[in-house]
């Protein structure tokens, strides 16, 4: 197979066991992606690869058992803004919270941890959600990725309307051309796929 060019750089979200049957915020199918990543990885087809995962404190601000009377998927206000309440999940140190061990990470250049702080909830490989300070955070990535000479980025991974989509959208509003692999992404909702797609092209994100 012959490699991508050395400005294509490849972002899989959140590959990780919680978000897969079985586990504590699953997406139907999410274990379907683990041999398909872990193929186009060993391909080496880009130079190029990040790997998040998400990393949460067991207090964090998002789950639902941290409030009294709220039931996961229920939306409260946060610093602010709509915050989806979740199971907990992704807890730092767990079992669920690993990197699949299916694949072999060995190919990625960078893992990038998030949803670290225990008042923000992080989404994007690129930015935080809304902070007490009533701005999203940079992660830093935007700024590796440049250092190394990346102008596009192609994303794949888990969940395709929350982590993956957020990660694409504000990868292109950083200036990054983005590509979607839509078949190596799952969603937490299957009936947010028309809403997902029409925020892919209204940012000019290109399905893979």
């Amino acid at each position: 197979m012959t490699p991508l060019p050395a400005h294509v750089a490849l972002i899989v979200v959140d590959l990780q066991p919680d978000f897969m049957p079985g586990g504590a915020l699953a997406c139907a199918d999410g274990d379907a992606l683990v041999a398909p990543i872990a193929a186009l990885l060993a391909e080496r087809r880009y130079r190029t690869v990040v790997a998040t995962q998400d990393w949460h404190p067991a207090n964090h601000a998002s789950f639902a058992s941290h409030y009294a009377g709220q039931q996961p998927f229920a939306q409260i206000q946060l610093h602010g803004h709509p915050q989806t309440l979740w199971p907990d999940h992704c807890v730092q140190g767990s079992p669920g919270a690993v990197l699949h061990p299916g694949v072999d990470w060995n190919a990625a250049d960078l893992v990038l941890r998030k949803g670290t702080r225990p008042r923000v909830d992080s989404y994007s490989a690129f930015r935080e959600n809304h902070g007490p300070e009533g701005s999203r955070p940079a992660t830093g990535l935007a700024g590796w990725l440049r250092e190394r000479g990346i102008s596009e980025v192609h994303v794949c991974g888990l969940a395709r309307d929350y982590c993956v989509l957020w990660t694409a959208q504000d990868a292109a509003s950083a200036g990054f051309a983005v590509g979607f692999h839509w078949d190596l992404t799952r969603p937490v909702r299957a009936d947010n796929d028309d809403a997902t797609r029409q925020a892919l092209a209204t940012a000019g994100i290109a399905l893979l």
